[in-house]
């Protein structure tokens, strides 16, 4: 795809910024032209992928409270959730939080309204799905007992942790996030290479990460799994572990998705593309 972009030699051959914007809004045309299974199939896995990369990073540092400083603890889960979107832009499939920057392509009058929220809400439902499937497999799986039960212990505290988030800093701290995912989505469009689009992916993800800000997709692994843990696991999981289940409300896990998904909607769609819309893209910007 990147290779139909101009690529500036003072660049080593990558995207220019410029490049960037145009490639942005090609991608956003293609994506409004996929048929619903095509849609649906390719969203099923990226939530499938962001949910791999949730499962990464919450074994990575089960157990780890006590042993690292907080901020090496969340270094290592971003850098471990990285996976889940270099699946995603490298193996293909469509994420809700990146598919924000088809607000270019509609800017541009390339794709009507009624397509791009299309294409968002069905890559909502299939991330939800794929997302939960994931956290089936590693709820049945048994996997969240692993480490002397670490790892289901995470994953209930960052449910718990989630749910109770008050409306406005999950709004904000959505908001945050996709900045960063977005950022990350158009750095890669700028690589030549595996290698390059790998790199580009992996700070802004580790950043989001470590920084503790929401992803709405990954809320769907988070909170799914910790549901399943909370009124699932048997009664000697929680002796075993010491620990009485929490509590993780319905409606806290519907607000925090639905606010979340506010908040990267505001981050990826206004303060990502629409600025860089509006910076390369607008009508009448002089050409240098």
């Amino acid at each position: 795809m990147t290779s139909a972009f101009f690529r500036g030699p003072e660049a080593g051959g990558s995207l220019t910024p410029d490049a960037i914007a145009i490639a942005a809004e090609e991608m956003g045309v293609k994506k409004a032209s996929y048929d619903t299974l095509t849609l649906l199939g390719l969203a099923v896995l990226a939530g499938a992928f962001i949910g791999l990369g949730a499962m990464f990073a919450t074994t990575t540092v089960a157990g780890a409270d006590g042993i690292m400083s907080y901020g090496l603890t969340r270094l290592l889960a971003g850098l471990s959730f990285s996976l889940g979107l270099i699946l995603v832009l490298i193996g293909g499939a469509q994420l809700f939080t990146g598919d924000m920057l088809m607000v270019m392509a509609w800017a541009s009058r390339r794709i009507a309204t009624r397509r791009m929220v299309r294409v968002w809400v069905l890559v909502w439902l299939g991330n939800l799905v794929g997302a939960v499937v994931i956290a089936g497999l590693v709820f049945f799986s048994g996997q969240y007992t692993f480490g002397n039960n670490a790892i289901g212990i995470a994953a209930m505290h960052y449910a718990e942790a989630k749910s109770a988030l008050p409306v406005v800093e999950a709004f904000s701290l959505g908001i945050l996030c996709n900045i960063l995912v977005c950022l990350a989505v158009w750095l890669a469009l700028a690589g030549r290479t595996v290698a390059d689009r790998i790199l580009a992916i992996v700070f802004p993800v580790t950043a989001f990460v470590a920084a503790g800000f929401e992803h709405c997709v990954a809320n769907m692994y988070y909170l799914s799994l910790g549901l399943m843990i909370r009124y699932g696991a048997p009664e000697s999981y929680w002796t075993a572990t010491g620990h009485a289940p929490g509590e993780i409300p319905l409606s806290g896990v519907l607000t925090n998705l639905a606010v979340v998904t506010a908040g990267n909607w505001v981050g990826g769609a206004l303060l990502v593309g629409g600025v860089y819309w509006f910076i390369y893209r607008r009508p009448g910007k002089p050409h240098h």
